[in-house]
């Protein structure tokens, strides 16, 4: 072929390999192509061939992500300390040191307070939660408490990043998308990886919900999470143009693909494959969307069970009955993330709401799955990117105006089902609240025990990208042990 060579600062090292055409491009083509798995549509829905490296607990994951960090010290950890010294100075020794967000600055000398609801002990493993979650409460000894998390961020869009993708930049891939990698799908119809999201009517302190909180980042785009919309049509697009049957729509799509496919053998860009199985999914969902969406065979008491708003799309109420739908058609990982959490100056108020929200929701979805025979290997996590102060953010006299900050230094989450321990706590925060003290949990060793339970070392699920090989964890991480049942 001729060779321009104003066209090498230009090309793609693909690019180049597929212009070369020859004995050394074939060679390094055919090595690139297994190199980032590049394979049919159809033999990409089953994941890695050395995959689960182990007997998995889980099948499935449900992550009920709640975007702006609930208050740990106001729902799950009860520290009578923290009330007893309500309106008290935090002592300098819980704070020196820290960096906390630029609205609170220096913490020395913030006032503490204690929790607005009371805090009962449930069921009988005595695990502690407020008032403010009485359907929570009702299912205590089905959850695994996790007291002692703690992270790197102090704020939400990195916060979250880090535990999401092990980083506190955009760029890496998200826990659903090393799961799309490396399990695949059980499912023909439905992306492996399924996000949904809502906001709490009326709330003052919603969050961006940031696409990378659910991307693929360095992977191929093809594992990335596929988010339905909360109104109108789920997924745009499914729908055929007026004068279009199905016949013509597949005969479209066989014309399309053997195009795409000259090209992948040509260039082997993996995203040209991913454009070849996106159009092969799409077409699949025109059936099963519709489907999945409609909740007219679902009886009157599982309705009732997961509140007034399921019917309302874009609910949190709607996406957890959709979530249980969706691990029930083989949808390897589920992630709702609800925000509204952010209570800086609406802790007596818009804390109530957010509870109200999703406490009877989560509660239903837990229960909905353990009576189907589901919750056994689909794993729940309940939780946000970090906690909140233990000390008052506003003004202590003007009571509907209390808040707290941002915390990375200790919260709560819990697990339900997919291999966890049933009516167990593990961790422990100082007498305020303010610090882990015992049973320490990185949101890397958080990560590290997910993949565990659905079967992997989460050192081994890798991925070579710019010269280095990268993982969930980073370099980071370690099992939780205790919790797995």
């Amino acid at each position: 072929m001729s060779w321009d060579p104003t066209l090498q600062n230009h090309l793609t090292r693909r690019e180049l390999l597929g212009r070369a055409g020859t004995g050394l491009g074939t060679a390094a083509l055919a090595w690139l192509l297994q190199r980032d798995g590049v394979l049919s549509a159809e033999d990409s829905r089953y994941g890695l061939p050395d995959l689960p490296h182990f007997a998995p607990k889980a099948k499935n994951v449900i992550y009920l992500f709640q975007n702006g960090a609930p208050t740990h010290v106001d729902l799950f950890d009860y520290k009578p300390e923290l009330a007893n010294r309500h309106g008290q100075a935090v002592p300098n020794e819980f704070v020196d040191g820290k960096r906390f967000s630029t609205m609170t600055g220096k913490a020395n000398g913030k006032l503490l307070l204690g929790a607005v609801e009371p805090f009962h002990q449930r069921g009988g493993s005595g695990a502690w939660v407020s008032n403010f979650l009485p359907y929570t409460a009702s299912m205590a000894d089905d959850l695994c408490f996790i007291k002692g998390m703690h992270t790197d961020a102090v704020n939400h869009a990195p916060a979250i990043s880090l535990l999401l993708s092990g980083a506190q930049l955009p760029g890496r891939p998200t826990l659903g998308a090393w799961l799309s990698y490396g399990l695949g799908s059980e499912s023909e119809s439905l992306p492996k990886f399924v996000v949904m999201t809502s906001v709490s009517k009326g709330t003052s302190c919603g969050q961006i919900f940031y696409d990378f909180y659910w991307g693929s980042g360095f992977l191929p785009s093809r594992y990335q999470g596929v988010k339905f919309r909360g109104s109108g049509q789920p997924v745009l697009y499914l729908e055929d143009p007026d004068g279009i049957d199905r016949s013509i729509r597949r005969t479209q799509l066989d014309d399309l693909a053997a195009l795409n496919s000259l090209k992948l053998k040509e260039f082997g860009d993996p995203e040209i494959e991913t454009r070849i199985s996106q159009y092969e999914m799409a077409f699949r969902m025109q059936s099963s969307v519709p489907e999945l969406t409609d909740f007219s065979q679902e009886s009157a008491s599982t309705l009732e069970r997961y509140g007034r708003d399921v019917t309302q799309p874009g609910t949190f109420a709607y996406n957890c009955l959709m979530a249980r739908r969706l691990v029930e058609r083989g949808v390897r990982c589920v992630q709702l993330m609800h925000a509204g959490w952010d209570q800086h100056n609406s802790l007596t108020t818009e804390l109530y709401n957010q509870c109200r929200d999703t406490d009877q929701a989560s509660t239903a979805l837990v229960q909905d799955l353990k009576a189907r025979g589901l919750l056994d290997d689909t794993l729940v996590v309940w939780g946000g990117e970090f906690g909140r102060t233990p000390f008052l953010q506003g003004d202590l006299n003007n009571r509907p105006r209390w808040g707290r900050d941002h915390h990375p230094y200790a919260f709560t989450i819990w697990m339900a089902g997919g291999g966890v321990k049933p009516g167990f706590s593990y961790g422990q925060t100082d007498e305020f609240g303010m610090n882990v003290v015992d049973e320490k949990v990185h949101v890397h060793d958080l990560q590290a025990t997910l993949l565990h339970l659905l079967g992997i070392d989460h050192e081994k699920l890798t991925y070579r990208f710019q010269g280095r090989y990268y993982r969930l964890t980073d370099v980071h991480g370690s099992v939780v042990t205790p919790v797995l049942a």
